[in-house]
């Protein structure tokens, strides 16, 4: 049988479309040569996500984003289309988790697997989604909250930097260059003193190392003192002196007791005026003796006896 030219023009075009709906499909995301999944997620959010992103599993990948559209209901929600080419099964119950690929490579989606186990996804599936926190997003995470405390701070310094302009007048300004000036002085003071302190010691270093030569010698001589004192048996002697101070207390009490002669002299007032009478009897006795002392001692080279005693004889003498 004879092909004819139209039969080959025909099959030639039907050749044709078939291989550019193949192409076609297979530029979207789609082989229709292989037993694909679709599957679908919704997220409020895709900035980023492109058609042909990747999907992966474990950082495997499975699959591709076919198509990213607006949900129906007017919510203006993002539907994603993905296409799974791997027969790897995992739970409907898993979650597609949006995350950055990379600092420059876009948004790529993650199937987290559950593991529950659930009936498998299949095509027509939604699985649940997740946007996880890219580095930018963690970056503005942590600068908003610097950002802001910067802001406070700047504005406390603003408000700080007003308040000491406004302290500042001229005439505080005035007094604190007066104060620098007077501090300048006082410092230039301290400078002429302190070279008058090292003149004066330079000129009196031989007598200060002379005198600083005589302490040492005096802390040696101190030092010798009190090793001698520790060496000597100070004890013994404190103990004695405590003996003695006890026998003398106790000498004071038997006077007070009128025990022993001197207690019996100080306790007993008749033999304290027997005492005292005699006494006065003896001073007159001397005083006797003293105007008359031939009524006492008789001395004569002659033999001759001694004449009576008078009292008048007394009397004229003494007159």
């Amino acid at each position: 049988m004879k092909i004819t030219k139209e039969i080959k023009t025909a099959i030639l075009v039907l050749s044709g479309i078939l291989l550019f709906i193949f192409i076609f499909n297979y530029l979207k995301g789609e082989n229709l040569l292989n037993n694909s999944r679709k599957i679908t997620a919704i997220y409020d959010n895709v900035e980023g996500l492109v058609p042909s992103a990747a999907v992966t599993i474990n950082g495997h990948n499975i699959g591709k984003v076919q198509d990213i559209t607006f949900t129906e209901d007017g919510s203006g929600k993002l539907e994603v289309l993905m296409l799974i080419d791997s027969n790897f099964k995992f739970s409907k119950n898993s979650t597609a988790e949006l995350y950055e690929s990379g600092l420059i490579g876009g948004k790529a989606i993650a199937i987290v697997p559950a593991n529950d186990g659930a009936e498998n996804a299949s095509s027509g599936d939604v699985l649940r989604s997740e946007i996880k926190p890219g580095l930018t997003d963690l970056v503005n995470q942590r600068l908003t909250p610097l950002q802001q405390k910067i802001e406070k701070v700047m504005a406390s310094t603003d408000v700080l930097l007003v308040n000491i302009n406004s302290i500042f007048d001229e005439k505080t300004k005035s007094n604190i260059r007066g104060s620098f000036s007077q501090l300048e002085q006082t410092i230039a003071s301290f400078e002429s003193t302190s070279n008058a302190l090292n003149a004066l010691l330079q000129d009196n270093k031989t007598s200060i190392t002379t005198t600083l030569d005589n302490f040492s010698d005096i802390s040696e001589n101190l030092s010798e003192v009190s090793s001698n004192l520790a060496e000597s048996d100070l004890k013994q002697t404190i103990n004695g002196l405590q003996s003695t101070i006890s026998n003398f207390d106790q000498l004071l009490k038997n006077i007070e007791k009128g025990e022993g002669s001197i207690g019996k002299l100080m306790q007993d007032e008749g033999l304290y005026n027997n005492l005292e009478g005699a006494l006065s009897q003896m001073e007159a006795l001397l005083e006797d003796m003293k105007l008359n002392p031939k009524r006492y001692v008789h001395f004569s080279l002659f033999g001759k006896k001694p004449k009576p005693y008078s009292t008048d004889d007394s009397n004229n003498k003494s007159n």
